[in-house]
């Protein structure tokens, strides 16, 4: 635990229940930090005071930008439009290989936490009027902040934008309950980060666990969530051909063989430095590996060649919506490929 310092910013935290001795424990993400008076929780944005929990960052976002949504990644949920994302610092896990450090980790290693000065009124204000159709919870990991994401993702919702969650998908059930379903609740669509489809490399290299996150993918499918997963390729780490075929078969076995998944090239990065660049045979042995798991949309990020980004139909194989990097055309019209009628499964409109 981190010891605690004076936070202006502090604001009375949800999803905790008081333990003995004026402990609280945190009911956010399936760490479940029992933290004692003056102390904060392993995100380090989380603090008990005098026996009641605080968040520190409930409205201070610390990066904000309006980004396409092919960014997130998404590509099946509004293709070509802008989504306003918004992060604070902290994060639950402590990945060696953070792409994010900077914002994720200083407030676990007790270094001060800082943002704008942005409510949730303000915020889903600026995604209008920058002409986004959602909101996505990123950057950072939105568990962290979930006050700031549930305030603010209703507002969105009253005011016709959807909301997304770009998430390690390490939430508790209770979390992932108040979200809500799609139809009704906060949260319309998510990318997970399955980091990998071993509980020793969560241990070793996040500091979590990788049971509650394959719980949580199938508790978001059930919702009625849009759901994309996103795998980084660390060569040696994670990248072993029974350990992606076993990984892509459970997203096909479990949350369906429409579920987009994004392997993503390595490139070294905070304290993974030892490690090459992924290989591009490695990207194209593991999209084989989805593919023969049965998946029908398998996507290469963080790479440049031929169909890596392309979205072809399931059914006959034409191409129903080509990618240049991040930027996108409208999707299909009215979820249909153009060439043989079939559905292509998505949020196109």
């Amino acid at each position: 635990m981190i010891s605690s310092a004076e936070h202006p910013g502090a604001y009375p935290a949800r999803l905790w229940k008081p333990l003995k001795n004026g402990a609280a424990q945190c009911r956010l993400c399936s760490h479940f930090c029992a933290i004692t008076p003056g102390e904060r929780g392993l995100c380090g944005v989380r603090e008990n005071r005098d026996g009641e929990l605080y968040t520190l960052v409930y409205a201070l976002p610390a990066a904000i930008s309006a980004d396409p949504v092919e960014k997130k990644p998404l590509y099946h949920f509004l293709p070509g439009t802008r989504t306003f994302s918004l992060g604070t610092m902290g994060c639950n896990l402590s990945c060696s290989f953070c792409q994010n450090a900077g914002l994720s980790q200083p407030p676990r290693l007790g270094q001060a936490v800082t943002g704008h000065a942005l409510g949730p009124q303000a915020l889903v204000e600026a995604a209008l009027s920058s002409g986004c159709q959602s909101l996505a919870y990123t950057y950072s990991e939105p568990t962290v902040f979930f006050e700031l994401v549930e305030d603010t993702a209703r507002l969105a919702c009253a005011r016709g934008l959807k909301n997304i969650l770009v998430t390690n998908g390490f939430m508790s059930p209770e979390c992932l309950q108040a979200c809500g379903s799609a139809q009704g609740g906060l949260i319309q669509a998510a990318n997970v980060d399955l980091k990998a489809f071993s509980e020793g490399f969560y241990r070793e290299h996040c500091g979590a666990r990788l049971a509650p996150v394959l719980e949580n993918l199938k508790h978001m499918r059930a919702l009625g969530w849009w759901l994309e997963v996103t795998t980084l390729l660390i060569p040696g780490l994670n990248d072993a051909a029974p350990e992606l075929a076993a990984l892509a078969e459970f997203i096909a076995r479990e949350l369906g063989p429409q579920t987009p998944w994004h392997l993503s090239r390595f490139h070294p990065d905070y304290k993974l430095l030892d490690r090459p660049v992924t290989p591009t045979p490695t990207l194209l042995a593991a999209r084989e590996a989805g593919r023969k798991a049965g998946l029908h949309f398998v996507y290469i990020g963080n790479a440049s060649g031929p169909g890596y980004g392309d979205t072809l139909c399931p059914a006959c194989g034409a191409l129903v919506l080509a990618r240049d990097g991040f930027h996108a055309g409208a999707g299909p019209r009215n979820g249909a490929c153009p060439a043989c009628g079939a559905a292509v499964p998505g949020v196109w409109e």
